[in-house]
């Protein structure tokens, strides 16, 4: 039986634009719990009409996530083989962003706090499912959706629920949006952040500078240490975003921090730089440092597993006239959870926008029945 074609999408672009605008106005901060929740009720409510099992992974700070499973009760049990999609309700924008930018239409763009980054892929899911159920083409794998509340700062109290829900998937799909062009990620840089602390001894500037030891100028020297392990080749990147400390301009200060970004393609260069950042030694006499941090998202990298996979669902695009390419991106998502379980894997089919994070944010309107037909297409046709 064909994959169900996008024109059949397209004639509910109206509906998913209607669906997306309802979801968007619902604002969904990851450390507002309460409104967290609020998006995840209605939500909810929607994959139980879908006929979904629905289950709230209940949380005491960030908003409650979601699971939802469709299929064979027996094999739809946790690591039992099957389709995961992986989606989150949480934004970055706090409440009150909605009212300063509207959600509005604009040159076949919809615009809106949270549309792109990702709740056009909720309602990109529903519809996938709906049109299946309708006909009658629902896959015979089992599938179990995730929709996780924290995934922006970090999927602290999430990633254990992945890992258990990924492991032993025969297909894996991230839901995070596209590359500008409608590519598939099939790479992402992990991340991770540490922090530098400094301290020294704090001495009056005028009438005792020659005792004190200025932890500022500590961390002057390691935040140049930090920048200098940026290695464009490798595609490493370090980005010292945070410096704090002094408390007067006449005090020799005893305490400063730095916090850096780091971004890299290989767990090996990953525990590299781990290394090399905990190994750093105070340049200044009596200067201390306290190091602590971490890589946050392992790498995922573009393994043969990940090629065979993309190949697969460049041939089902195809089927549909979609043409499917691939990138990478140093940004990370829940997909750099999934990647060292060795789990066939794809990310980036959500839609085509842009602006993620800022008042620019949107997502392409004719993007909308395109994707939500390729991920029908891949659940249906899957081998």
């Amino acid at each position: 039986m064909p994959p169900i074609p996008i024109d059949s999408f397209a004639a509910e672009t109206g509906t998913m634009i209607a669906n997306l605008r309802r979801l968007a106005e619902i604002e969904s901060p990851s450390l507002d719990k309460a409104a967290v929740d609020r998006l995840g009720a209605i939500v909810a409510a929607e994959l139980s009409a879908l006929g979904a099992r629905v289950e709230f992974d209940r949380q005491t700070i960030t908003g409650n996530h979601i699971v939802a499973r469709w299929g064979n009760d027996e094999r739809s049990n946790r690591g039992a083989g099957g389709f995961l999609i992986l989606c989150h309700l949480d934004t970055v924008h706090p409440i009150g962003t909605l009212a300063r930018h509207p959600i509005r239409e604009s040159d076949g763009k919809l615009y809106g706090p949270g549309v792109y980054d990702m709740k056009a892929s909720t309602v990109m899911t529903l519809i996938a499912i709906r049109r299946l159920e309708q006909a009658g083409m629902m896959p015979a794998r089992p599938i179990t959706a995730l929709f996780t509340s924290d995934e922006e700062i970090g999927s602290e109290s999430s990633r254990a629920l992945i890992d258990l829900h990924a492991r032993g998937k025969d297909l894996a799909l991230c839901l995070e949006p596209a590359l500008p062009d409608g590519s598939l990620k099939t790479w992402r840089k992990g991340t991770g952040s540490f922090e530098v602390r400094a301290s020294g001894r704090s001495t009056h500037a005028g009438a005792d500078h020659e005792r004190g030891v200025n932890a500022i100028e500590e961390i002057a020297h390691q935040i140049v240490a930090l920048q200098k392990m940026t290695d464009y080749d490798k595609g490493t990147t370090i980005n010292v975003g945070i410096v704090s400390g002094g408390t007067r301009a006449n005090v020799v200060p005893n305490e400063c921090r730095a916090v850096a970004d780091v971004r890299v393609v290989t767990p090996e260069e990953g525990e590299r730089l781990t290394a090399e950042i905990h190994g750093l030694k105070p340049v200044l006499r009596g200067a201390k440092l306290r190091i602590s941090g971490g890589l946050n998202r392992p790498p995922m990298p573009r393994t043969e597993l990940m090629a065979q996979t993309f190949a697969r669902a460049q041939a089902i695009a195809a089927a549909l006239g979609i043409s499917v390419g691939e990138g990478g991106t140093g940004g990370g998502s829940d997909a750099n959870f999934v990647a060292p379980l060795g789990v066939p894997l794809l990310d980036g089919l959500g839609p085509l926008g842009n602006g993620a994070h800022s008042e620019r944010e949107h997502v392409t309107i004719v993007s909308l029945p395109e994707r939500a037909a390729l991920l029908a297409a891949i659940l249906s046709e899957w081998p």
